[in-house]
């Protein structure tokens, strides 16, 4: 009998995936757990394994597509030949009986099978048709969307509804004249979810950015005077991130609203630090998160961040990885950059950027030294953060960034 290989659970508020590569073909024999293919979520990529060995079926959706979780992504043969699977394989389409050409049509849009489509469901997908319908639109108003052969997806219509009243009055706009010396090339689910992100933080939360300066004098002297025992005992390297995440983690312990959300008319205070480091992939920038980082020493938190840089350049990060963020650091300066203004990762109330080190003159008790400097910056909502607990807790990071032993006392 045959077994239908599904779109998985795929995390935290993900409903849907774009298919971005089969992995097996049609015949092939696979073991159990083998990955068939791989999905493409607004996060991460998903492997999809075969729940038993057996003979992989035609696929029933094709590379590009948007699927949401649990539509049928092909079958699987449990013991049968090549022949047998690409036989047996076209049952699924029993379930959308109107639709017997190709199988990515069966199952494109698993939610309305009987009804023949309207000039909405056809230019859009599942997940967007159901937004659309919540909302009233129709697939004119929002025009050619960003999916598959133009097909209206859920992000196109979040994007259309962030400015509803610009959208829908005015006018439809030309196609661009590309120019023969152009490349025109679709953006990847992950950046157009970063850029939909993006612009939602900044349409929502009252956002301010502050700044600091640290000197990193002592942070530098504690990394030579234990780097070689570091190494050695705990087999990964002193860095200046496990310093900012300690100091932070006790920042934050004074002040807890940089820590909390806001939701609706409550704010919700967390009494746990789940730490955003943002590490850049080949896809994009992405935030695995440190889970309990309070819990953790310097060296736990070293191999997690170490961890996370691997998995995120092999694009072996879970969907798991990076849920449940409550305050984040982005490091520029490890590209050269000086000074920043981070963008908030909603729904979080406050981010750290860190910057480059340079040996900058700087007046020590009445005399100019050169110290190593680096410019920090915290952005922060500002409906829940007020100023001063903004400034306040930058200066408690800057005092335990340059005080590094101080943590150690709980000082």
């Amino acid at each position: 009998m045959s077994v239908e290989i599904k779109v998985p659970t795929l995390g935290e508020s993900v409903t849907s995936a774009t298919v971005a590569k089969w992995l097996k073909k049609a015949g092939d024999q696979v073991a159990e757990d083998e990955p068939v293919a791989e999905l493409e979520t607004d996060k991460v990529t998903v492997e999809v394994p075969a729940p038993q060995a057996g003979v992989l079926g035609q696929p029933a959706v094709k590379e590009g597509d948007e699927v949401e979780v649990g539509t049928v992504l092909t079958t699987l043969e449990p013991g049968a030949s090549g022949k047998t699977a690409a036989k047996s394989a076209p049952a699924p389409k029993a379930e959308a009986p109107k639709a017997p050409a190709p199988a990515a049509k069966a199952v494109s849009a698993p939610a309305t099978k009987s009804a023949a489509p309207e000039v909405d469901a056809a230019a859009a997908l599942p997940s967007a048709r159901k937004l659309m319908a919540e909302n009233n639109l129709s697939a004119q108003q929002i025009g050619s969307g960003s999916g598959k052969d133009g097909r209206i997806t859920k992000s196109d219509v979040q994007a259309f509804l962030t400015q509803p009243s610009v959208a829908s009055q005015a006018p439809a706009k030309p196609p661009r004249q590309d120019d023969p010396r152009e490349e025109r090339v679709k953006m990847t689910r992950l950046r157009r979810t970063i850029a939909r992100r993006l612009k939602d933080a900044q349409n929502t939360a009252a956002m301010l950015t502050t700044f600091n300066e640290i000197d990193m004098s002592a942070a530098k002297q504690m990394r030579v005077d234990f780097q070689d025992l570091f190494v050695k005992k705990y087999g990964v390297k002193l860095g200046f991130m496990s310093i900012f995440s300690k100091a932070v983690i006790a920042a934050l312990a004074e002040f807890p609203a940089i820590n909390a959300e806001i939701d609706g008319e409550d704010v919700i205070y967390r009494n746990f630090v789940n730490l955003g480091i943002a590490v850049g992939g080949p896809n994009g920038l992405v935030v695995p998160v440190i889970k309990d980082a309070e819990k953790l020493s310097h060296a736990e938190i070293e191999k997690k961040i170490a961890g996370f840089g691997k998995a995120a350049r092999e694009g072996t990060l879970k969907i798991d990885d990076l849920a449940g963020g409550t305050f984040s650091i982005t490091n520029g300066g490890i590209y050269g950059s000086m000074l920043s203004t981070p963008i908030l990762n909603a729904p979080q109330s406050g981010i750290l950027g860190m910057h480059n080190i340079v040996d900058r003159p700087v007046a020590v008790n009445g005399k100019v030294e050169i110290r190593p400097i680096m410019y920090v910056a915290l952005s922060y909502d500002h409906r829940i953060v007020d100023g001063k607990e903004a400034v306040s807790f930058l200066v408690a990071v800057k005092k335990y960034v340059e005080e590094p032993r101080s943590l150690l006392l709980g000082l």
